[in-house]
């Protein structure tokens, strides 16, 4: 697995620090994969309609989508 570096906002930074409890690596990932599939269904017209619906309605929503 490769290592990032990011820059964020100091404020940003201090709030986060007052939710330890969240991973916030693992957060990040999932908001890069989630952009990733969002960046590759604009290629399949009905995928990118699955995943707008998806990011719009939730998990829920993720069962009527499965492709």
């Amino acid at each position: 697995m490769a290592n990032m570096t990011m820059a964020i906002p100091d404020e940003l930074h201090s709030k986060m620090r007052k939710h330890s409890e969240i991973k916030w690596a693992e957060v990040a990932r999932q908001t890069f994969q989630e952009k990733i599939n969002i960046l590759e269904a604009e290629k399949e017209p009905l995928r990118a309609y699955g995943y707008k619906r998806l990011v719009e309605e939730g998990e829920d929503a993720e069962k009527l989508f499965k492709f």
